[in-house]
């Protein structure tokens, strides 16, 4: 799942992206208005979760730029201003949710996972193919009933080819869904990731390699 976080408080933002990554998210984070719009212009995101009351840019007018797009992207919407009237306006105006500051990080989880299942049209939270089952919600993966320790990265290139259902993905996709927008494009890091994962899935081997193509699974 890759998610933007666009918040003006830095320690706050920096936090939420940090909770996030932890629960295997790729995650961008912004401090105004105008960096969320620019964000969101060029990259597909599964979650915006958006501050109202962003300098330079509004948050209202992130939020109704974004919708006014048809974006599939979910918007979850924060403020500390949380009387009724504010929560109407805020998904009146477009956001598909709104939590009120302050608020309990596990909530803030739940209510962004909820949110990408939605953005990804209904996918189910436990995946299996292969042998293969994976659990988006407790982060655990196994293979034919045996566990499997992956890293963060791991588990989102596993995650990702599961959903792809036999497609091939590119490397680029897996940067895309994998990563958040620091990595290097041009260095081996997908490959480097694949190579561990195909080594902690064993055997038979169920990672191709498609020259000049991507992966499937």
């Amino acid at each position: 799942m890759r998610v933007l976080v666009a918040e003006d408080e830095r320690d706050l933002a920096d936090l939420v992206a940090m909770g996030l990554r932890r629960h295997a998210m790729a995650v961008d984070v912004v401090y105004d208005g105008a960096g969320a719009a620019e964000r969101l212009a060029v990259s597909d995101y599964d979650v915006l979760v958006l501050d109202r009351d962003l300098p330079e840019l509004h948050g209202d007018l992130v939020c109704r730029e974004l919708v006014a797009r048809g974006s599939r992207t979910r918007i979850l919407m924060m403020t500390a201003a949380a009387s009724v009237p504010d929560r109407v306006a805020g998904l009146g105006m477009g956001a598909d949710d709104y939590l009120p500051k302050p608020f309990d990080f596990a909530e803030l989880v739940a209510r962004v996972r909820a949110l990408g299942r939605r953005s990804r049209s209904q996918v189910p939270p436990v995946l299996t193919r292969h042998g293969i089952t994976l659990d988006t919600h407790r982060i655990q993966a196994s293979r034919d009933g045996r566990h499997l320790h992956l890293s963060l990265k791991e588990f989102a290139v596993l995650e990702t080819l599961l959903r792809a259902e036999g497609a091939v993905v590119s490397a680029e996709r897996l940067l895309e869904e994998a990563w958040d927008e620091n990595v290097d494009p041009f260095t081996t890091v997908v490959r480097v990731v694949v190579s561990r994962l195909r080594a902690k899935l064993g055997d038979p081997p169920c990672i191709q390699t498609i020259p000049g193509a991507g992966y499937v699974l």
